[in-house]
């Protein structure tokens, strides 16, 4: 971009800028042949637990002799939290054997099996780098539906159903295709631009709430030797982490909502065009730390908590999942898209946040009931707080935190969702079609762009191809916002 600036040009906006100067000419995920299979097979010889007899101790109705089994994601949120909770649901069915529990960051390649053979656990932490899609479970029939769960008296108030004591729109989430709920997503995850108010406040500076001042800030920490962004290169489909809020911030939430529908010439919407080039501005002028195209997520976020770089586009598991490198001093914090101009269709604070960490109950789950009851045990008060305290993030119970200090990110978290109020987009893209927007949008896209291997408009033509292929492909299910 050459040294055009939205600052030399005080009768342009920033888009005009950009659009001038950007003339200038895995790990594997879950496949369909993984989840067909999956969807083909009869099952074993394992039945499933007969049921239970439903009283107000036991309202789901779980065989109180039945083994549990429950394997959770090993990521930024570690075990123990579902390891606690499991202890409660021992001590409810003392005649049960001990929850088998186990974790690992290999969902797919450790389950698929287990799939295949129809002798799945009964509780799931779907998540990490090999999630399994669960457009394609939910379209494939795979998964349990979780209404007799929401439906069920709330563990600390029987007068409550659970879904009365969730957060807003992680019903939602939950849902497909109807009414039915298919997952449980059980952290409440704040999206955004994190940083550093340590590092900010060594620059004298606050967080830039317009991408001119963005730039302007980034030029400033380049002359002392840091990088304004990185992200992780290897796992790109972060980026939108930041991204798609600021696309729905430029353009209006009805940019995603077509973008999620895989609407004909969705990705070719102005506001994506836009946001594309404010992003290739980053590169273009150096501001993303060298070798980030390289680095995965654990790399990317020590560089970042090194003060080698002062943003990062990250989920509010980030502060657990940095601990180990992150100074006493840092003062982690969060801050939604930067605006575009003030032509912008959203008010600066709008941001992406909603439901994460997707807990599933597998449709041939030897013990369907105890899976449930092991989250409405995790969906109680105590749980949720002790979920808060111990990894540094909100549940999907809204409450949870009375009592507790919380930390200057998650204290960060809570103040931007109170900013935003209503201006919270919650895209779909990545739950409903898990290889579109990882292996294709992310990898192949976004992130070959960031890495200056393509131009925004190279980039918007690939991903719109990606795009429409899915909307084509009838080996897939098909979502769309109501």
């Amino acid at each position: 971009m050459g040294s055009t600036s939205g600052r030399t040009n005080e009768g342009l906006g920033r888009r005009d800028v950009i659009k001038r100067s950007a003339a200038l000419g895995l790990i594997a995920v879950p496949t369909m042949s993984f989840l067909s299979a999956c969807a083909s097979s009869d099952g074993g010889s394992d039945e499933k637990a007969e049921k239970g007899t439903k009283s107000a101790k036991n309202p789901l109705g779980v065989n109180e002799t039945a083994a549990l089994e429950v394997v959770i994601f090993n990521g930024g949120f570690g075990e123990q939290y579902a390891i606690d909770a499991e202890k409660k649901y021992n001590e409810a069915f003392p005649k049960a054997p001990k929850v088998k529990h186990s974790a690992t960051e290999k969902i797919q390649s450790i389950l698929q099996p287990r799939f295949n053979g129809g002798t799945p656990p009964d509780l799931i932490d779907n998540s990490g780098a090999e999630q399994m899609d669960m457009g394609v479970l939910v379209g494939k029939k795979q998964l349990a539906d979780l209404t007799p769960l929401m439906d069920a008296p709330s563990y600390d108030d029987p007068s409550k159903k659970v879904r009365d004591t969730l957060r807003p729109g992680v019903l939602e989430m939950g849902q497909f295709d109807g009414d039915p709920v298919w997952i449980m997503y059980y952290a409440y995850t704040v999206y955004g631009v994190w940083y550093s108010q340590t590092n900010l406040e060594k620059l004298d500076a606050t967080y830039p709430e317009n991408w001119d001042d963005m730039l302007a800030l980034c030029a400033k920490a380049k002359k002392k030797g840091i990088a304004g962004w990185t992200y992780p290169g290897k796992y790109p489909y972060y980026l939108p982490f930041s991204l798609y809020p600021f696309i729905a911030k430029i353009g209006g939430r009805e940019v995603l909502d077509k973008i999620d529908n895989l609407e004909p010439n969705a990705w070719k919407d102005p506001a994506v065009k836009a946001a594309f080039e404010a992003y290739y501005e980053l590169f273009q002028k150096g501001y993303i730390l060298k070798g980030t195209p390289g680095l995965t997520h654990i790399q990317s976020q020590t560089e970042w908590t090194k003060g080698k770089a002062l943003f990062i586009p990250n989920g509010s598991w980030v502060e657990n999942e940095a601990a180990p490198t992150t100074p006493e001093d840092f003062k982690m914090m969060v801050g939604a898209p930067s605006s575009l101009d003030s032509s912008d269709k959203m008010p600066f604070g709008t941001l992406w946040a909603s439901g994460g960490e997707p807990f599933i109950v597998p449709a041939k789950a030897k013990n369907t009931e105890g899976g449930m009851e092991q989250l409405r045990i995790m969906l109680s008060e105590e749980s949720s707080k002790n979920f808060t305290k111990s990894v540094k993030s909100l549940s999907a119970f809204n409450g949870g935190t009375d009592g507790l200090t919380l930390s200057t990110a998650l204290q960060s978290g809570v103040d931007v969702l109170a900013k935003a109020g209503e201006n919270v987009v919650n895209p779909r893209m990545q739950d409903w079609y898990v290889k579109l927007q990882k292996e294709q949008i992310g990898i192949a896209g976004i992130g070959e762009m960031m890495a200056g291997r393509a131009t925004p408009a190279e980039t918007i033509k690939k991903i719109q191809g990606f795009a429409d292929a899915a909307a084509k492909d009838q080996s897939i299910k098909h979502y769309k916002h109501q």
